[in-house]
């Protein structure tokens, strides 16, 4: 797709022209140029003047009002995730937006669930861990413990927050650092007014001066897939897939370590599923609101 399909102009010209005058209310009578709504028509409809809905599909106003992005939204009767998007394409942020989800739909439970065996954790935006398998607990105990507070990986990386020491270690550590650095900034973009996100970063800043070196680097991007070695007081250097899952509809991410089939690793990783327990229930740490 091109830039100017995304363009705020260029969507509410494209829900103009897909709304029919009946859907609207709008008595039509005499032939039309279009199907859709005339522009007379949706600026009656969403109180706005002619003329600035033509600057605004022209591209000649680009920065309405959050009160103004609403009433188009309505007035062209467009769905919640339709209206995020006329929302985010005018840079604003959506009704309801801002806040942190922290809700792990129920397929995504199941699919954890039978991933038992295998070390795989979600976690919201700001990295507070929101369920783990009894695999991930094994590899990183001590790291990421339920305590008198949500875990946090950002937090565990940054200020040794842990229940006690790992017995996993990343042998590249900083490479971690500046992924999760990356990620939390590019968060901050959406989720910069959310309390909770706020605190940890402010916790983070306050109590890391590595943390506060690359937050003011400006750097953001999304935490991606990659290889990664670890070592493991218990079973040893392992080299790991670690993939990031986002889930559809939220903000919710899975982080999942696998290794190739029938390798050392893959085997190392079966010992370790020993350990836990095989497997066995995921652990949920943060309680869905």
């Amino acid at each position: 797709m091109t830039a100017a399909i995304h363009s705020l102009g260029a969507l509410i010209r494209t829900w103009r022209e897909r709304l029919s005058p009946a859907a609207a209310g709008i008595a039509s009578s005499g032939a039309r140029r279009t199907a859709g709504l005339r522009r007379e028509e949706l600026a009656l409809l969403a109180g706005v003047s002619v003329d600035y809905l033509t600057r605004l599909e022209q591209g000649r106003a680009s920065a309405p009002s959050g009160q103004v992005v609403d009433s188009l939204a309505r007035a062209l009767q467009l769905d919640e995730d339709e209206t995020a998007v006329l929302f985010r394409s005018a840079n604003l942020l959506p009704p309801g937006g801002g806040r942190m989800d922290e809700r792990v739909p129920p397929g995504i439970e199941r699919m954890i669930e039978r991933m038992a065996d295998l070390p795989l954790a979600a976690f919201a935006a700001d990295w507070t861990m929101l369920r783990s398998t009894p695999a991930w607990t094994a590899l990183f105990a001590g790291v990421m413990e339920a305590d008198a507070e949500p875990p946090n990986l950002a937090v565990a990386t940054f200020l040794g927050r842990g229940g006690g020491p790992t017995p996993a270690r990343h042998e590249d550590h900083e490479a971690l650092e500046e992924a999760l650095v990356a990620d939390l900034r590019r968060s901050a973009a959406e989720y910069g007014e959310d309390p909770r996100f706020t605190t940890v970063v402010k916790r983070l800043r306050d109590g890391s001066e590595r943390f506060r070196r690359l937050w003011d680097d400006g750097r953001a991007t999304a935490h991606r897939s990659m290889r990664k070695r670890l070592v493991h007081d218990v079973i040893g250097q392992v080299d790991l897939d670690c993939d990031v899952l986002s889930v559809p509809g939220s903000d919710v991410k899975l982080i999942v370590y696998s290794a190739a089939p029938d390798s050392e690793d893959a085997e190392a990783l079966a010992r370790l599923s020993t350990t836990a327990g095989g497997a066995g229930a995921i652990t949920p740490l943060v309680a869905a609101h």
